[in-house]
């Protein structure tokens, strides 16, 4: 049966729907930056995500290709994850979606080095006949966090991040977002089939003490 990080890493991908504090080991991705509003049809948001699928796919499968890589085994690719920030707001402002930037990403397992994700974007590009250039080898060592499970549609967000800062404050934990700590989504539901209520989506962000 094929390695699930959601089902290996449930304190990481399916977390209680009550916030709590977590301390997240440094972990690699691939991922792709960019900005703009994440609905644009013709947006940033929406190309960074067929390229990392490209990119995610075309490693999975490698075991079928001469590129052999060591410690391999067969694994579901892990779902897609965002970092956002916005310049000069302390948070997130929901009805600004104009002035997102964001780190779309999707982890990799241990075994896949650099080389192994450079080869891959040879491969992609030498067969997809596109561009992967925009997508990068990222390192995040996420640290000491609050995190929450929210069910419901993105744009209720902001009732459970209330939660998340609320609880934090009780805590004694103040959040610390910074240029390397950012608002992390991390996406279980696809919202082109999901009832919007149900939709779930794990937020987490970087904290430290008062």
């Amino acid at each position: 049966m094929a390695f699930d990080f959601k089902k290996e890493y449930k304190e990481l991908y399916n977390p209680s729907n009550k916030p709590h504090i977590i301390d997240i080991e440094k972990a690699n991705y691939i991922a792709v930056r960019g900005k703009g509003d994440p609905n644009s049809e013709d947006g940033e948001y929406k190309d960074s995500i067929s390229l990392l699928y490209g990119i995610a796919f075309t490693l999975k499968m490698s075991y079928k290709t001469d590129h052999k890589i060591d410690g391999y085994f067969e694994y579901v690719v892990p779902p897609l994850e965002g970092l956002w920030w916005q310049r000069d707001i302390d948070g997130m402002d929901y009805s600004k979606k104009d002035l997102f930037e964001f780190i779309s990403m999707i982890r990799l397992p241990e075994f896949i080095t650099k080389k192994d994700f450079e080869w891959a974007v040879k491969e992609a590009t030498r067969k997809k006949k596109i561009d992967f250039s925009k997508v990068e080898f990222f390192e995040y060592d996420e640290g000491l966090c609050v995190q929450c499970m929210h069910i419901g549609p993105y744009d209720e967000e902001p009732k459970t991040v209330e939660s998340m800062d609320l609880f934090i404050s009780e805590q004694g934990y103040i959040n610390d977002f910074s240029s390397e700590r950012y608002h992390h989504e991390i996406y279980l539901s696809d919202p082109r089939k999901a009832d919007p209520l149900k939709m779930k989506t794990v937020i987490r962000h970087p904290i430290r003490k008062k």
